[in-house]
């Protein structure tokens, strides 16, 4: 590795130089905030498209969701595919800021922060274009700011954000022409979500079974495949959970969204904190209990299961609702 550092690095890892130098020009001033930044994206945000989906609009909350379980799961068979070392590995002059290196797991390409913000951020911008054009640019914004922040910190190369923004604009417009499609017919929407179902499966034993670069230096494994799968695994079941889930909702359960009202807000208020506490204090002991490839993937089920199916019951039954709407409305 020490070979690799004294050669030029290429125009990548000098983009990467300079802001790293520009950090301790400002002695890390920005880091804090980008550290957030880039946390709140893989943590709490998926808690807004969930509050759409449940209160706001059922249509809108569900196309967010949907475009984000979609690229996430894309973007492990992506990355899992390409086992793109991280710029540290490739050249021991780049130094990640602060935390960042803790949370930046699995390989670099593509961006796992960066396809989280994009489908979310943006599918929320998309929804609340008509009635909030400010929430809607802010959102834009943070689509820009997450994936600069991934740079900025020293974990990801620009092509690693630039195609992950790719990826996750692809997603909402697929999503966006599906959703449109699939209001014409619903009658397809089985056959699509099976077709989901099955993906997810065959992608899951496609990243469990492929073969992975063994490099070693001075006689130690410089990337371990196993560590390298665990998002896969957890990623790759949002697919998976998501269209069993959607299903099982459209089939028995056809809840309606609250609301902005009284009754409304608590129940949603309670739902919430709920998700807050999976999302907070369930992955490790799950990680712990099953290992953390099935740690993962069980973490994604449960917290998808309850945002699509299982919460959903629960508004339906505490606002009274009788209707069987078509899902979507």
């Amino acid at each position: 590795m020490e070979a690799v550092a004294a050669a030029a690095p290429a125009l990548d890892i000098r983009y990467l130089l300079f802001l790293q130098n520009f950090r301790n020009s400002i002695d890390n001033a920005l880091t804090p905030f980008m550290e957030s930044v880039s946390l709140f994206a893989v943590t709490y945000l998926i808690m807004i498209p969930v509050l759409f989906y449940w209160m706001l609009t059922k249509r809108g909350g569900l196309y967010t969701l949907a475009s984000y379980y979609i690229a996430c799961g894309f973007n492990a068979v992506v990355k899992l595919t390409v086992c793109a070392y991280r710029p540290w590995i490739r050249d021991s002059r780049v130094l990640p800021a602060g935390d960042a290196i803790s949370t930046a797991t699995g390989y670099s390409f593509p961006s796992g922060h960066t396809i989280t913000a994009t489908p979310i951020y943006g599918g929320l911008a998309v929804t609340g274009w008509k009635r909030a054009k400010w929430f809607s640019v802010i959102c834009i914004l943070m689509v820009l700011i997450t994936g600069f922040s991934r740079n900025y910190l020293g974990v990801h190369t620009p092509q690693d954000v630039f195609v992950a923004t790719c990826e996750g604009l692809l997603s909402l417009y697929l999503m966006s022409r599906l959703f449109t499609w699939l209001e014409k017919h619903p009658e397809k929407e089985d056959r699509i979500l099976l077709g989901g179902f099955i993906f997810g499966w065959l992608a899951l034993l496609y990243i469990t079974f492929k073969p992975y670069p063994m490099d070693y230096v001075d006689g130690k494994l410089l990337v371990d495949p196993k560590r390298m799968m665990v998002d896969g695994y957890g990623d790759i079941a949002m697919i998976i959970a998501f269209t069993a889930a959607r299903y099982i909702e459209k089939r028995w359960i056809r809840f309606e969204a609250t609301g902005v009202n009284a009754k409304g807000i608590v129940v949603c208020a309670v739902g919430m904190a709920i998700l807050w506490a999976l999302l907070t204090y369930q992955k490790a002991p799950l990680d712990n209990a099953l290992g953390s490839n099935w740690g993962h993937f069980v973490n994604s089920i449960i917290v998808i299961f309850y945002c699509i199916a299982g919460y959903p019951l629960i508004i339906k039954l505490c606002m009274g609702q009788n209707r069987a709407d078509w899902a979507f409305h």
